[in-house]
Protein backbone atom coordinates (compact mmCIF):
# COMPACT_ATOMS: atom_id res chain seq x y z
CA UNK A 1 0.00 0.00 0.00
CA UNK A 2 1.25 3.67 -0.92
CA UNK A 3 0.25 6.61 0.03
CA UNK A 4 0.27 9.47 -2.10
CA UNK A 5 2.08 12.36 -0.61
CA UNK A 6 4.23 12.47 -3.17
CA UNK A 7 5.10 11.65 -6.80
CA UNK A 8 3.73 8.20 -8.21
CA UNK A 9 4.47 6.53 -10.85
CA UNK A 10 1.94 4.18 -12.04
CA UNK A 11 1.06 2.04 -14.54
CA UNK A 12 -2.43 0.17 -15.93
CA UNK A 13 -4.84 -0.07 -18.30
CA UNK A 14 -6.82 3.00 -18.99
CA UNK A 15 -10.25 3.24 -20.59
CA UNK A 16 -11.60 6.62 -22.31
CA UNK A 17 -15.24 7.42 -22.12
CA UNK A 18 -17.23 7.69 -25.02
CA UNK A 19 -18.60 11.01 -26.33
CA UNK A 20 -22.15 9.51 -25.11
CA UNK A 21 -20.96 8.76 -21.39
CA UNK A 22 -19.66 12.37 -20.85
CA UNK A 23 -15.96 11.83 -22.40
CA UNK A 24 -14.14 13.53 -24.78
CA UNK A 25 -15.66 15.15 -27.96
CA UNK A 26 -12.95 14.09 -30.23
CA UNK A 27 -12.63 10.82 -28.57
CA UNK A 28 -9.14 9.00 -26.93
CA UNK A 29 -6.52 11.44 -27.10
CA UNK A 30 -4.02 11.30 -29.93
CA UNK A 31 -0.35 12.50 -28.26
CA UNK A 32 2.68 12.72 -30.95
CA UNK A 33 5.98 10.89 -29.80
CA UNK A 34 7.01 14.19 -27.71
CA UNK A 35 4.81 15.09 -25.86
CA UNK A 36 2.50 13.34 -23.24
CA UNK A 37 -1.65 13.58 -22.54
CA UNK A 38 -1.97 15.57 -19.58
CA UNK A 39 -5.14 16.25 -17.24
CA UNK A 40 -6.65 16.44 -13.82
CA UNK A 41 -7.50 13.20 -12.21
CA UNK A 42 -8.63 11.53 -8.74
CA UNK A 43 -9.07 8.85 -6.81
CA UNK A 44 -12.56 7.95 -5.28
CA UNK A 45 -14.13 8.29 -3.14
CA UNK A 46 -12.46 11.74 -3.24
CA UNK A 47 -13.76 14.43 -6.07
CA UNK A 48 -12.77 16.75 -8.41
CA UNK A 49 -13.35 19.32 -6.11
CA UNK A 50 -11.58 17.67 -2.66
CA UNK A 51 -8.80 15.39 -4.47
CA UNK A 52 -7.97 16.70 -7.57
CA UNK A 53 -4.00 15.42 -8.94
CA UNK A 54 -1.91 16.02 -11.83
CA UNK A 55 -1.42 13.22 -14.35
CA UNK A 56 0.55 12.66 -17.35
CA UNK A 57 -0.10 9.60 -19.03
CA UNK A 58 2.00 7.76 -22.03
CA UNK A 59 3.35 4.50 -23.67
CA UNK A 60 -0.94 4.28 -24.56
CA UNK A 61 -1.87 3.50 -27.91
CA UNK A 62 -3.40 6.40 -29.52
CA UNK A 63 -6.73 6.48 -30.42
CA UNK A 64 -7.79 3.18 -28.64
CA UNK A 65 -10.50 3.11 -26.23
CA UNK A 66 -8.93 0.91 -23.69
CA UNK A 67 -5.02 0.34 -23.40
CA UNK A 68 -2.14 0.03 -21.19
CA UNK A 69 -0.94 2.88 -20.01
CA UNK A 70 2.00 4.63 -17.62
CA UNK A 71 2.53 8.00 -16.17
CA UNK A 72 2.90 9.81 -13.08
CA UNK A 73 0.56 10.75 -10.45
CA UNK A 74 0.80 13.94 -8.61
CA UNK A 75 -1.07 15.32 -6.00
CA UNK A 76 -2.62 19.00 -5.38
CA UNK A 77 -0.46 21.13 -2.67
CA UNK A 78 -2.63 20.53 -0.07
CA UNK A 79 -4.29 18.01 -0.54
CA UNK A 80 -4.25 14.83 1.42
CA UNK A 81 -2.72 11.64 1.15
CA UNK A 82 -4.58 9.49 -0.54
CA UNK A 83 -3.95 5.00 -0.81
CA UNK A 84 -2.93 4.24 -4.06
CA UNK A 85 -2.79 0.34 -4.38
CA UNK A 86 -2.72 -2.00 -7.30
CA UNK A 87 -6.32 -2.41 -8.47
CA UNK A 88 -7.03 1.46 -7.65
CA UNK A 89 -9.35 3.55 -10.21
CA UNK A 90 -8.09 6.91 -10.77
CA UNK A 91 -10.87 8.97 -12.72
CA UNK A 92 -8.93 10.86 -15.27
CA UNK A 93 -10.58 14.89 -15.64
CA UNK A 94 -10.47 17.60 -18.30
CA UNK A 95 -11.28 20.17 -15.78
CA UNK A 96 -14.32 18.37 -13.75
CA UNK A 97 -15.37 16.43 -16.71
CA UNK A 98 -14.29 12.65 -16.13
CA UNK A 99 -13.38 11.56 -19.63
CA UNK A 100 -11.50 8.27 -18.46
CA UNK A 101 -10.36 5.88 -16.02
CA UNK A 102 -7.54 4.39 -15.00
CA UNK A 103 -7.16 0.99 -13.34
CA UNK A 104 -3.81 1.19 -11.43
CA UNK A 105 -1.71 -2.36 -11.69
CA UNK A 106 1.86 -0.76 -9.98
CA UNK A 107 2.82 1.34 -7.94
CA UNK A 108 5.88 2.86 -7.80
CA UNK A 109 7.19 6.10 -5.26
CA UNK A 110 9.48 9.07 -5.97
CA UNK A 111 12.03 10.24 -3.36
CA UNK A 112 12.60 13.46 -3.79
CA UNK A 113 15.39 13.84 -6.24
CA UNK A 114 12.97 11.92 -8.67
CA UNK A 115 14.42 8.25 -8.58
CA UNK A 116 12.18 5.42 -7.04
CA UNK A 117 12.62 5.22 -4.02
CA UNK A 118 10.35 2.20 -3.23
CA UNK A 119 10.08 -1.03 -5.50
CA UNK A 120 7.23 -1.64 -7.38
CA UNK A 121 4.14 -2.41 -5.66
CA UNK A 122 3.19 -5.83 -7.15
CA UNK A 123 -0.84 -7.09 -7.81
CA UNK A 124 -1.38 -9.66 -5.34
CA UNK A 125 -0.64 -13.51 -6.52
CA UNK A 126 -3.25 -15.87 -7.26
CA UNK A 127 -3.35 -18.42 -4.65
CA UNK A 128 -2.72 -22.04 -6.52
CA UNK A 129 -5.04 -24.79 -5.88
CA UNK A 130 -3.44 -27.62 -3.39
CA UNK A 131 -2.09 -30.82 -5.05
CA UNK A 132 -5.08 -32.96 -5.68
CA UNK A 133 -2.13 -35.90 -4.77
CA UNK A 134 -1.04 -35.70 -1.33
CA UNK A 135 2.31 -37.44 -2.58
CA UNK A 136 2.42 -34.34 -4.72
CA UNK A 137 4.85 -32.00 -2.02
CA UNK A 138 7.19 -30.92 -5.06
CA UNK A 139 7.96 -27.36 -3.63
CA UNK A 140 7.14 -24.75 -6.32
CA UNK A 141 10.15 -22.71 -7.66
CA UNK A 142 10.90 -19.76 -6.12
CA UNK A 143 9.39 -16.52 -7.94
CA UNK A 144 12.44 -14.37 -9.71
CA UNK A 145 12.84 -11.01 -8.28
CA UNK A 146 11.16 -8.59 -9.37
CA UNK A 147 13.51 -5.32 -11.27
CA UNK A 148 11.43 -2.75 -11.26
CA UNK A 149 11.81 -0.09 -14.15
CA UNK A 150 13.30 2.88 -13.57
CA UNK A 151 10.20 5.62 -13.37
CA UNK A 152 8.97 7.87 -15.88
CA UNK A 153 10.85 11.03 -16.45
CA UNK A 154 9.58 13.13 -19.12
CA UNK A 155 12.12 16.56 -18.53
CA UNK A 156 9.33 18.91 -18.18
CA UNK A 157 6.86 17.17 -16.20
CA UNK A 158 9.59 15.79 -13.97
CA UNK A 159 11.03 18.66 -13.64
CA UNK A 160 7.81 20.63 -12.73
CA UNK A 161 6.82 18.29 -10.50
CA UNK A 162 9.76 17.43 -8.52
CA UNK A 163 11.27 20.58 -7.51
CA UNK A 164 9.83 23.67 -5.67
CA UNK A 165 9.72 27.28 -6.66
CA UNK A 166 9.43 30.39 -4.55
CA UNK A 167 5.94 30.59 -6.28
CA UNK A 168 4.22 27.39 -4.57
CA UNK A 169 4.35 29.47 -1.70
CA UNK A 170 3.07 32.37 -2.83
CA UNK A 171 -0.53 33.67 -1.44
CA UNK A 172 -3.34 33.14 -4.44
CA UNK A 173 -4.02 36.46 -5.77
CA UNK A 174 -6.73 37.69 -8.05
CA UNK A 175 -6.27 37.88 -12.14
CA UNK A 176 -6.83 41.99 -11.71
CA UNK A 177 -8.48 41.75 -15.29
Amino acid sequence: MVMMTGSLAVRGTVVWLTPQQGGRVSGPPEPDYDYDYTATAYLPPRTAEDGQAGIALRRFAPGAWRTPAEGILVPAQGNRAQQVVPGSIVVITEGTRPVGLLTVEEVHTFAPGGSTAAPAVPLPAAVAPPPSDALATTPAPPAAPTIPEPPYRHSTAAARWTSRHASDDAPPQPAGV
